[in-house]
């Protein structure tokens, strides 16, 4: 009988405990929890939010890193303690913070402190530009820059040593182009790589030659770049964390919170972890590996695995791989259906055979890895679209949400299928910014045809499929207010031409602003935890300088970002005056 008692009792006593510890779990998510205090709220704001249930507010409350409430400013000035930080937004716009999600971050970072071509219009001003850049940097080092277009060489649509020779005969001189796939090196530059006329091509490069001597001309496509870049010194790692710092400061300055790496940054995960550690991490990185041609190999699985394992968190992580399957138009090395309307004998070549090309990413896929993979011609996307379905096809994977990179040009049969593979069309606005490298170079060497199908983003959505939106920097700024401005405009900062350049597909600005933000966060795999200013979400929002609904679109690009907070946490703002 009294053991009877005893176990009635036990039992009567874990029942109990039972009981209050569900009832403290209860207590944790009462109305009464969520009136504490805020530890900051943002008031007096125009909040769009991107949640469909409540699109506008006035004001967001802000606790540890979490968004706890979003309203008026009466309701939300409830929430104020006597520690609560008021951020009065001046009835400036808020909107969440924007995500980058096709970038090259270090590459990037490194680039700031190199001679910047953009906007050169021809080689007598490359030449002042880079005169100007080796004046403060007189030691007999290398002259780096990068940004150069094809448009610069007028007919050439290539560059020449001779240009760089003439400032730099006994110095070595290394430019990489806008778009990263094509570089330009002096005489004594491919001296010291060993160029020559009988070198041989390297796998998926070109050393571009002289049709009479063939002798190198100075340009180098693709991989034939990587012959003189391995002899340039590379930064220390003090150097490397000098930039990220840099980088971030001004990704965070033009309201970016977060951004999809897609090569480069890999390598440097633990340059980034390191910042982490030390607080100085103010932008949110998902980090893809690169997967090289000519198929996967156990040694990129091991590393895959390891940084999906050991990088899980909301700052930084992993399980995303990057392949690239072809190049670029300018150069015809862009993988076409048809050959180059300028150059019959051309049809551009994918860097992967299409069967390893295949396997790779049915393997991946399997792994509920990520995938993003560089397709620039109407084959190359192809090519991927094929290799997604038959993915699809055999792992029947659960919330797959494979990304195709770029899409310059795609055949309208192709078109409808990201919305039916559920394909995310990762896309970049200022890649199609119509300026002379646009409409004579890119349109020249793919024809009216394949031109008529040009960044087809509204044609994607419209037809089921997902856009986000991101930059490719260093190939373009990283700033998201030039891209928002491309994407509802078509047309370059002088407002030509007129009407847009294929204006059907433009997007309206809430479509645009979705592919930076939410669209973003559903590229990511992270919409239910960012991307939109609603309860629950992570703290990354930004205020602006300007209501960008009640402007002239042509001006949405001189938007400057008044205050940038990201986890509940300022990270940048203007300076007080």
């Amino acid at each position: 009988m009294i053991k009877l008692r005893k176990a009635a009792i036990l039992a009567a006593l874990a029942a109990l405990f039972a009981f209050l510890a569900s009832a403290a779990v209860f207590a944790q998510n009462t109305p009464d929890q969520k009136r504490q205090p805020a530890d900051t709220i943002l008031v007096n704001g125009k909040v769009y939010t991107l949640n469909p249930k409540q699109s506008w507010a006035q004001a967001v409350a802000i606790r540890g890193e979490q968004i706890i409430a979003v309203g008026d400013d009466a309701e939300i000035k409830k929430l104020r303690g006597p520690a609560t930080t008021v951020i009065d937004a001046r009835a400036k716009l808020i909107l969440p913070g924007f995500v980058d999600c096709h970038i090259h971050f270090l590459e990037g970072s490194i680039s700031l402190g190199q001679a910047n071509l953009e906007g050169a219009k021809n080689p007598a001003d490359i030449q002042r530009i880079l005169r100007e850049y080796a004046e403060k940097r007189p030691a007999d080092g290398w002259i780096l820059g990068r940004g150069w277009n094809y448009a610069m060489f007028g007919e050439e649509n290539l560059p020449h040593k001779k240009y760089l020779d003439e400032l730099f005969p006994n110095r070595p001189a290394f430019l990489v182009g806008y778009d990263g796939h094509t570089s330009w090196a002096n005489s004594k530059a491919l001296a010291l790589a060993g160029i020559h006329k009988d070198t041989p091509n390297p796998p998926n490069g070109s050393i571009v030659r002289d049709p009479n001597t063939g002798e190198a001309t100075g340009a180098l496509k693709e991989s034939a770049g990587g012959l003189v870049a391995r002899l340039i010194p590379q930064p220390t790692r003090t150097e490397k964390l000098a930039a990220l710092r840099a980088g971030i400061h001004w990704a965070n300055e033009n309201g970016l919170t977060r951004v999809h790496s897609a090569g480069g940054d890999f390598e440097e995960f633990d340059l980034y972890d390191e910042l982490r550690r030390q607080g100085a991490l103010t932008l949110r990185m998902y980090i893809a590996y690169f997967l090289n041609p000519p198929e996967l190999r156990p040694t990129d699985l091991a590393a895959i695995e390891e940084a999906r394992k050991k990088y899980t968190g909301d700052w930084l992580s992993g399980g995303v791989v990057k392949m690239m399957i072809d190049g670029v138009v300018e150069s015809h090395t862009a993988a076409m259906l048809e050959p180059y309307t300028d150059d019959p004998s051309a049809k551009g070549k994918l860097f992967w055979e299409p069967d390893k090309y295949r396997a790779a990413v049915a393997e991946l896929d399997k792994r509920g890895l990520q995938l993003f993979t560089h397709a620039i011609g109407d084959y190359a996307v192809r090519t991927a679209l094929d290799a997604y379905e038959n993915a699809e096809n055999i792992n029947h994977t659960r919330d797959r949400r494979p990304r195709i990179e770029h899409i310059e040009t795609v055949t309208a049969g192709d078109v409808p299928r990201f919305g039916t593979l559920g394909v995310i069309a990762s896309m970049q606005p200022l890649h199609a910014y119509p300026d002379e490298d646009t409409l004579r170079v890119w349109a020249g060497n793919t024809g009216a045809d394949r031109a008529s199908r040009a960044w087809v983003w509204n044609s994607i959505q419209k037809a089921g499929g997902h856009l986000a939106f991101g930059s490719d920097w260093n190939v373009v700024t990283l700033n998201p207010w030039e891209g928002l401005q491309m994407a509802v405009t078509r047309q370059t900062t002088e407002g030509t031409p007129a009407g847009g350049w294929l204006p059907e597909e433009r997007v309206s600005l809430a479509q645009a602003i979705e592919a930076y933000t939410l669209g973003a966060a559903y590229a990511g795999r992270r919409e239910k935890t960012e991307g939109s200013i609603e309860p629950g979400k992570l703290a990354d929002v930004v205020i602006v300088s300007q209501n960008i609904f009640e402007i002239d679109p042509r001006a949405i690009g001189k938007t400057k970002v008044v205050k940038t907070i990201v986890g509940g946490k300022v990270v940048y703002e203007v300076a007080a005056k």
